[in-house]
């Protein structure tokens, strides 16, 4: 597989609003009062790999959780009353986001010859507030998963069990999935990649047994 010889323009998802770690960000989704074009569902779906740029590049993350945030739910201030006012009619705003929890894994750095690679584990910058946050293109993924020798690479398997919470089992199941249908990896790391899993699979419904 080849790399992309640049980063290619994909839909930005929204913003970093805050970290509860130093590899783990919340992202506050874009609506449709935010930007013209919203992110559809299908662009922030579980396991999809994301990268933190604006004018210099960040980092690569996964989407590991999600979360509806709705300030009106349980709330017992003050309400207007449905009675018209001629005098006083304030425009009432949909005060509702969606948060979406990003572990990051690793970064993509410049290499020689204006080509790029991946280097996995955690990122040594701390993201600044209001980073916009875009998915990445399966040419992006796979030079995410490539080393500067261009050689296929997996290896923030375990950093990625710690990190990505409470479903950790499971997305790492999917990314593994994910890496082995797109055949990025051929012969030996292959059948490594498909040796994991079967062990996270046999692992995932060991637990649930029990």
């Amino acid at each position: 597989m080849r790399q992309s010889s640049k980063f290619t323009t994909n839909c930005q998802l929204g913003k970093v609003v805050k970290s509860n770690s130093h590899c783990d960000y919340i992202v506050q989704l874009d609506t449709s009062n935010d930007v013209d074009s919203p992110p559809q569902i299908e662009d922030y779906g579980f396991g999809q790999f994301v990268k933190f740029e604006s004018s210099r590049h960040w980092a690569v993350g996964i989407i590991y959780d999600s979360e509806l945030f709705n300030s009106s739910f349980l709330n017992s201030g003050p309400r207007l009353t449905s009675a018209p006012d001629p005098v006083f009619t304030p425009d009432l705003i949909q005060d509702t986001c969606i948060l979406l929890s990003v572990a990051l894994v690793g970064s993509l750095q410049n290499g020689d010859d204006h080509t790029h690679y991946g280097l996995h584990g955690i990122p040594r910058v701390v993201i600044p507030a209001n980073t916009p946050v875009s998915q990445m293109s399966i040419d992006e993924v796979h030079t995410f998963h490539r080393s500067a020798d261009g050689k296929p690479q997996f290896s923030y398997y375990s950093h990625l069990l710690r990190s990505g919470g409470a479903f950790a089992p499971q997305l790492t199941q999917q990314v593994l999935s994910e890496l082995i249908a797109t055949e990025l990896f051929s012969g030996a790391e292959q059948r490594a990649l498909q040796v994991l899993r079967k062990e996270m699979s046999w692992k995932n419904a060991m637990s649930a047994m029990r």
